[in-house]
Protein backbone atom coordinates (compact mmCIF):
# COMPACT_ATOMS: atom_id res chain seq x y z
CA UNK A 1 0.00 0.00 0.00
CA UNK A 2 1.08 3.43 -1.07
CA UNK A 3 2.13 5.60 2.08
CA UNK A 4 0.21 9.31 1.51
CA UNK A 5 2.51 12.24 1.73
CA UNK A 6 1.08 14.64 4.05
CA UNK A 7 -0.37 17.73 1.80
CA UNK A 8 1.51 20.25 4.21
CA UNK A 9 4.63 20.58 6.04
CA UNK A 10 5.87 22.16 9.04
CA UNK A 11 6.84 24.95 7.28
CA UNK A 12 3.36 25.72 5.50
CA UNK A 13 1.81 25.64 8.49
CA UNK A 14 4.28 28.45 10.25
CA UNK A 15 4.19 30.73 7.16
CA UNK A 16 0.31 30.95 8.05
CA UNK A 17 1.53 32.31 11.34
CA UNK A 18 1.51 36.11 11.00
CA UNK A 19 4.72 37.98 10.69
CA UNK A 20 4.53 40.26 13.47
CA UNK A 21 4.25 37.20 15.51
CA UNK A 22 7.08 35.25 14.44
CA UNK A 23 9.21 38.70 14.36
CA UNK A 24 8.97 38.68 18.19
CA UNK A 25 10.58 36.22 20.74
CA UNK A 26 9.28 35.14 23.81
CA UNK A 27 9.30 36.85 26.93
CA UNK A 28 11.53 34.81 29.18
CA UNK A 29 13.54 36.33 32.07
CA UNK A 30 17.19 34.41 32.24
CA UNK A 31 17.43 33.04 35.58
CA UNK A 32 19.99 30.11 36.12
CA UNK A 33 18.97 27.48 39.10
CA UNK A 34 17.69 28.15 42.28
CA UNK A 35 19.27 31.24 43.54
CA UNK A 36 20.16 32.64 47.34
CA UNK A 37 19.00 36.01 46.63
CA UNK A 38 16.81 36.53 43.85
CA UNK A 39 16.59 40.77 43.18
CA UNK A 40 16.09 40.53 39.37
CA UNK A 41 12.22 40.86 38.96
CA UNK A 42 10.96 43.95 41.21
CA UNK A 43 8.88 41.25 43.38
CA UNK A 44 7.96 42.07 46.71
CA UNK A 45 10.71 40.31 48.69
CA UNK A 46 7.92 38.77 51.28
CA UNK A 47 5.56 36.06 51.28
CA UNK A 48 2.29 36.11 52.77
CA UNK A 49 2.22 35.23 56.99
CA UNK A 50 2.33 31.92 57.64
CA UNK A 51 -1.19 32.29 59.50
CA UNK A 52 -2.78 34.31 56.49
CA UNK A 53 -1.63 31.14 54.33
CA UNK A 54 -3.45 28.53 56.78
CA UNK A 55 -6.34 30.40 56.58
CA UNK A 56 -6.53 30.68 52.87
CA UNK A 57 -5.83 27.26 52.45
CA UNK A 58 -8.86 26.25 54.72
CA UNK A 59 -10.86 28.27 52.25
CA UNK A 60 -9.54 26.88 49.46
CA UNK A 61 -10.65 23.74 50.20
CA UNK A 62 -14.16 24.93 49.92
CA UNK A 63 -13.89 26.08 46.23
CA UNK A 64 -16.22 24.52 44.10
CA UNK A 65 -13.75 22.82 41.35
CA UNK A 66 -16.17 22.15 38.99
CA UNK A 67 -17.68 25.45 38.61
CA UNK A 68 -16.86 28.30 36.85
CA UNK A 69 -15.97 31.14 38.65
CA UNK A 70 -18.06 34.18 37.31
CA UNK A 71 -16.83 36.41 34.49
CA UNK A 72 -15.36 39.47 36.79
CA UNK A 73 -14.12 38.58 40.49
CA UNK A 74 -17.07 40.52 41.95
CA UNK A 75 -16.15 40.58 45.26
CA UNK A 76 -12.87 41.49 44.50
CA UNK A 77 -14.06 44.27 42.19
CA UNK A 78 -16.17 46.28 45.37
CA UNK A 79 -12.93 45.98 47.64
CA UNK A 80 -11.03 47.38 44.80
CA UNK A 81 -13.45 50.20 44.38
CA UNK A 82 -13.38 50.91 47.89
CA UNK A 83 -9.80 50.56 48.30
CA UNK A 84 -9.32 53.06 45.51
CA UNK A 85 -12.99 55.27 46.11
CA UNK A 86 -14.26 54.25 42.56
CA UNK A 87 -17.66 53.03 41.24
CA UNK A 88 -17.06 48.70 40.74
CA UNK A 89 -18.50 49.61 37.57
CA UNK A 90 -15.07 51.38 36.58
CA UNK A 91 -13.02 48.45 37.52
CA UNK A 92 -11.64 45.30 35.42
CA UNK A 93 -10.09 42.17 37.67
CA UNK A 94 -7.68 40.38 35.09
CA UNK A 95 -5.19 37.63 35.13
CA UNK A 96 -2.48 40.29 36.19
CA UNK A 97 -1.94 43.49 34.23
CA UNK A 98 -0.30 42.08 31.49
CA UNK A 99 -3.31 40.34 30.00
CA UNK A 100 -4.98 43.90 30.40
CA UNK A 101 -2.76 44.96 28.33
CA UNK A 102 -3.29 42.61 25.62
CA UNK A 103 -6.78 43.55 26.05
CA UNK A 104 -5.98 47.37 25.07
CA UNK A 105 -4.45 45.83 21.40
CA UNK A 106 -7.57 44.49 20.66
CA UNK A 107 -9.86 46.80 21.06
CA UNK A 108 -7.97 49.98 19.96
CA UNK A 109 -5.01 49.06 17.61
CA UNK A 110 -5.06 47.97 14.16
CA UNK A 111 -2.49 48.10 11.45
CA UNK A 112 -1.44 51.50 11.04
CA UNK A 113 -3.22 52.70 14.47
CA UNK A 114 -0.54 55.65 15.69
CA UNK A 115 0.46 54.30 18.87
CA UNK A 116 3.04 56.69 21.42
CA UNK A 117 5.34 55.09 24.02
CA UNK A 118 8.47 56.84 26.25
CA UNK A 119 11.92 55.20 25.92
CA UNK A 120 13.03 52.57 27.74
CA UNK A 121 9.53 50.93 29.17
CA UNK A 122 8.90 47.84 29.96
CA UNK A 123 8.98 45.88 26.65
CA UNK A 124 5.38 43.92 26.43
CA UNK A 125 4.08 47.23 25.93
CA UNK A 126 5.80 47.68 22.59
CA UNK A 127 5.60 44.12 21.75
CA UNK A 128 1.80 44.74 21.71
CA UNK A 129 1.97 47.67 19.39
CA UNK A 130 3.86 45.32 16.67
CA UNK A 131 1.94 42.18 17.53
CA UNK A 132 -1.02 44.28 16.15
CA UNK A 133 0.70 46.31 13.13
CA UNK A 134 0.34 49.46 14.99
CA UNK A 135 2.18 52.51 13.57
CA UNK A 136 4.66 53.49 17.03
CA UNK A 137 6.13 56.47 18.10
CA UNK A 138 9.08 56.49 20.72
CA UNK A 139 9.90 59.45 22.79
CA UNK A 140 13.89 58.97 24.40
CA UNK A 141 14.21 59.94 27.28
CA UNK A 142 15.98 63.43 28.94
CA UNK A 143 19.89 62.57 29.40
CA UNK A 144 18.80 62.25 33.25
CA UNK A 145 16.27 58.93 32.02
CA UNK A 146 13.47 61.40 33.23
CA UNK A 147 10.53 61.76 30.47
CA UNK A 148 10.66 64.62 27.61
CA UNK A 149 7.03 65.47 28.74
CA UNK A 150 7.10 68.06 25.59
CA UNK A 151 8.18 65.41 23.18
CA UNK A 152 5.53 63.41 24.61
CA UNK A 153 3.00 65.94 23.93
CA UNK A 154 4.13 67.50 20.35
CA UNK A 155 4.37 63.05 19.88
CA UNK A 156 0.88 62.52 20.46
CA UNK A 157 -0.58 65.76 18.57
CA UNK A 158 1.11 64.91 15.34
CA UNK A 159 0.40 61.92 15.58
CA UNK A 160 -3.03 61.70 16.50
CA UNK A 161 -2.24 58.69 18.93
CA UNK A 162 -4.86 56.33 19.24
CA UNK A 163 -3.05 54.91 22.21
CA UNK A 164 -0.73 55.87 24.52
CA UNK A 165 1.08 54.59 27.43
CA UNK A 166 2.53 55.94 30.52
CA UNK A 167 4.52 54.01 33.21
CA UNK A 168 4.82 56.09 36.37
CA UNK A 169 6.87 55.49 38.23
CA UNK A 170 8.29 54.06 35.00
CA UNK A 171 9.78 50.83 35.00
CA UNK A 172 13.01 50.18 34.27
CA UNK A 173 14.21 54.03 35.35
CA UNK A 174 12.29 54.15 38.33
CA UNK A 175 11.58 57.70 37.55
CA UNK A 176 7.90 59.41 38.02
CA UNK A 177 5.44 61.61 36.35
CA UNK A 178 3.91 64.48 38.41
CA UNK A 179 0.09 64.69 37.70
CA UNK A 180 0.71 67.68 36.05
CA UNK A 181 2.46 66.25 33.62
CA UNK A 182 -0.02 63.43 32.88
CA UNK A 183 -2.61 65.72 32.26
CA UNK A 184 -0.88 67.55 29.93
CA UNK A 185 -0.25 64.61 27.74
CA UNK A 186 -3.68 63.47 27.95
CA UNK A 187 -5.15 67.29 27.29
CA UNK A 188 -2.91 67.32 24.47
CA UNK A 189 -4.03 63.42 23.44
CA UNK A 190 -6.82 62.74 20.73
CA UNK A 191 -6.74 59.29 21.98
CA UNK A 192 -6.59 57.41 25.23
CA UNK A 193 -3.99 57.87 27.79
CA UNK A 194 -3.44 54.08 29.65
CA UNK A 195 -1.66 54.99 33.09
CA UNK A 196 0.24 52.22 34.72
CA UNK A 197 1.15 52.88 38.13
CA UNK A 198 2.41 48.85 38.88
CA UNK A 199 4.91 50.85 41.57
CA UNK A 200 2.38 53.20 42.86
CA UNK A 201 2.70 52.48 46.27
CA UNK A 202 5.88 53.30 46.31
CA UNK A 203 5.39 56.66 45.13
CA UNK A 204 4.16 60.32 46.81
CA UNK A 205 3.08 61.42 43.80
CA UNK A 206 -0.91 61.85 43.66
CA UNK A 207 -2.47 59.20 41.57
CA UNK A 208 -3.60 59.73 37.94
CA UNK A 209 -7.13 58.83 39.41
CA UNK A 210 -7.94 61.64 40.03
CA UNK A 211 -7.91 62.71 36.66
CA UNK A 212 -10.76 60.14 35.30
CA UNK A 213 -13.63 62.74 36.30
CA UNK A 214 -12.79 65.33 34.10
CA UNK A 215 -10.78 63.21 31.45
CA UNK A 216 -12.77 60.73 30.06
CA UNK A 217 -9.52 59.15 27.76
CA UNK A 218 -7.34 58.25 31.07
CA UNK A 219 -7.65 54.97 32.20
CA UNK A 220 -5.47 53.88 34.93
CA UNK A 221 -3.54 50.38 35.25
CA UNK A 222 -2.42 48.80 39.18
CA UNK A 223 -1.05 45.14 39.83
CA UNK A 224 -0.92 43.60 42.81
CA UNK A 225 2.15 41.78 42.19
CA UNK A 226 4.40 44.53 43.87
CA UNK A 227 3.40 46.49 46.96
CA UNK A 228 0.89 43.51 47.63
CA UNK A 229 3.38 40.71 46.62
CA UNK A 230 0.77 38.35 44.90
CA UNK A 231 3.25 37.99 41.94
CA UNK A 232 2.50 34.54 41.81
CA UNK A 233 -1.28 35.00 41.58
CA UNK A 234 -1.58 37.30 38.51
CA UNK A 235 -3.90 40.01 39.64
CA UNK A 236 -3.66 43.26 37.77
CA UNK A 237 -7.07 45.86 36.99
CA UNK A 238 -8.10 48.26 35.46
CA UNK A 239 -9.56 51.75 36.60
CA UNK A 240 -11.87 53.68 33.83
CA UNK A 241 -15.31 55.21 33.08
CA UNK A 242 -17.70 52.59 33.39
CA UNK A 243 -18.82 53.18 29.95
CA UNK A 244 -15.07 52.80 28.27
CA UNK A 245 -15.56 49.53 30.82
CA UNK A 246 -18.75 48.20 29.03
CA UNK A 247 -16.86 48.27 25.71
CA UNK A 248 -13.39 46.65 26.59
CA UNK A 249 -15.35 43.71 28.46
CA UNK A 250 -16.19 43.04 25.06
CA UNK A 251 -12.55 42.48 24.14
CA UNK A 252 -11.69 39.97 27.07
CA UNK A 253 -11.49 36.07 27.45
CA UNK A 254 -13.94 34.87 30.37
CA UNK A 255 -13.09 33.27 33.60
CA UNK A 256 -9.64 35.27 33.58
CA UNK A 257 -9.38 35.04 37.12
CA UNK A 258 -9.80 32.20 39.35
CA UNK A 259 -11.54 31.91 42.97
CA UNK A 260 -8.69 31.13 44.73
CA UNK A 261 -6.64 34.25 43.28
CA UNK A 262 -10.36 36.54 44.35
CA UNK A 263 -9.66 34.62 47.99
CA UNK A 264 -5.89 35.82 48.60
CA UNK A 265 -7.01 38.69 47.31
CA UNK A 266 -9.90 40.07 49.37
CA UNK A 267 -7.74 38.49 52.40
CA UNK A 268 -4.77 41.14 51.91
CA UNK A 269 -7.06 43.91 51.30
CA UNK A 270 -8.35 43.43 54.39
CA UNK A 271 -5.18 43.57 55.95
CA UNK A 272 -4.42 47.46 54.93
CA UNK A 273 -1.10 47.74 57.62
CA UNK A 274 -0.01 44.76 56.32
CA UNK A 275 0.48 46.55 53.40
CA UNK A 276 1.45 49.40 54.91
CA UNK A 277 3.87 48.23 56.71
CA UNK A 278 5.73 45.77 53.66
CA UNK A 279 5.53 48.62 51.36
CA UNK A 280 7.91 50.98 54.25
CA UNK A 281 10.56 47.96 54.23
CA UNK A 282 10.96 48.08 51.15
CA UNK A 283 11.12 51.65 50.26
CA UNK A 284 13.66 51.58 53.07
CA UNK A 285 15.12 48.96 51.24
CA UNK A 286 15.69 50.61 47.88
CA UNK A 287 16.96 53.51 50.22
CA UNK A 288 19.87 51.87 51.66
CA UNK A 289 20.68 49.73 48.65
CA UNK A 290 21.00 53.43 46.62
CA UNK A 291 22.87 54.99 49.10
CA UNK A 292 25.13 51.81 49.50
CA UNK A 293 25.90 51.64 45.88
CA UNK A 294 26.17 55.64 45.73
CA UNK A 295 29.71 55.10 48.12
CA UNK A 296 30.88 52.31 45.76
CA UNK A 297 33.56 53.64 43.66
CA UNK A 298 33.09 54.21 40.25
CA UNK A 299 29.48 53.44 40.62
CA UNK A 300 26.86 55.07 39.10
CA UNK A 301 23.13 55.07 40.19
CA UNK A 302 20.31 56.42 39.00
CA UNK A 303 17.36 57.74 41.66
CA UNK A 304 14.70 55.73 41.99
CA UNK A 305 10.38 55.87 42.88
CA UNK A 306 10.16 52.75 43.24
CA UNK A 307 11.25 49.69 44.74
CA UNK A 308 14.46 49.13 42.22
CA UNK A 309 17.24 50.79 41.34
CA UNK A 310 19.36 51.23 38.18
CA UNK A 311 23.26 51.48 37.83
CA UNK A 312 26.44 51.27 36.07
CA UNK A 313 29.95 49.70 37.38
CA UNK A 314 33.21 50.09 35.58
CA UNK A 315 32.65 46.33 34.03
CA UNK A 316 30.32 45.57 31.58
CA UNK A 317 26.81 44.59 32.88
CA UNK A 318 27.20 40.78 31.59
CA UNK A 319 30.14 40.45 33.30
CA UNK A 320 29.13 41.59 36.50
CA UNK A 321 25.73 40.14 36.01
CA UNK A 322 27.01 36.63 35.81
CA UNK A 323 29.60 36.92 38.44
CA UNK A 324 26.85 37.23 40.71
CA UNK A 325 24.81 34.90 39.10
CA UNK A 326 27.66 32.40 39.79
CA UNK A 327 27.59 33.34 44.02
CA UNK A 328 23.36 33.07 43.90
CA UNK A 329 22.86 36.29 43.51
CA UNK A 330 20.00 37.53 40.52
CA UNK A 331 20.12 40.85 39.23
CA UNK A 332 18.71 41.78 35.94
CA UNK A 333 21.01 43.38 32.97
CA UNK A 334 19.25 46.12 31.26
CA UNK A 335 21.21 46.12 28.06
CA UNK A 336 18.15 45.38 26.40
CA UNK A 337 16.98 48.99 25.79
CA UNK A 338 19.46 50.89 24.18
CA UNK A 339 19.49 53.78 26.44
CA UNK A 340 20.16 51.64 29.32
CA UNK A 341 23.25 49.80 27.54
CA UNK A 342 25.95 48.50 30.72
CA UNK A 343 23.14 49.02 33.52
CA UNK A 344 22.02 46.40 35.93
CA UNK A 345 18.87 46.70 37.80
CA UNK A 346 18.56 45.23 41.49
CA UNK A 347 15.11 45.13 43.43
CA UNK A 348 14.58 45.98 47.05
CA UNK A 349 15.17 42.40 49.34
CA UNK A 350 15.51 41.55 52.88
CA UNK A 351 17.88 43.13 55.01
CA UNK A 352 19.89 39.95 54.73
CA UNK A 353 19.66 39.71 50.64
CA UNK A 354 20.42 43.39 50.40
CA UNK A 355 23.75 42.94 52.69
CA UNK A 356 24.34 39.58 50.37
CA UNK A 357 23.88 41.72 47.08
CA UNK A 358 26.35 44.31 48.07
CA UNK A 359 29.14 42.24 49.69
CA UNK A 360 28.96 40.05 46.36
CA UNK A 361 29.05 43.42 44.65
CA UNK A 362 32.02 44.56 46.24
CA UNK A 363 34.15 41.50 46.01
CA UNK A 364 33.24 40.78 42.17
CA UNK A 365 33.63 44.75 41.71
Amino acid sequence: MAVQTPSTSTDDVLSLIRPAVRNESEYLVDAPGPPDVKLNQNESPFDLPDDLKEELLESFSKVKFNRYPTEQPNRLRRALAEHDDVPPESIIVGNGSNEITYTFGLAFLEAGSPMVLPRPMFSLYGKVARLQDADLTEVPPNEDFTFDVDGLVDAVRETDARLTILATPNNPTGHALTLAEIERVADASPGVVVVDEAYVEFNDAPSAIQLIDDHPNVMVLRTLSKGFGLAGLRLGYLIARPSVVTELMKARLPFMVDRFAEQTALAVLDRPRLIEERVHQMQVSITEVTEALKKMEAVDVVPSDANFVIFTTPHPADEVQDRLADRGVLVRNMGGYPELEGYLRVSAGTRAENKAFLTTLEETL
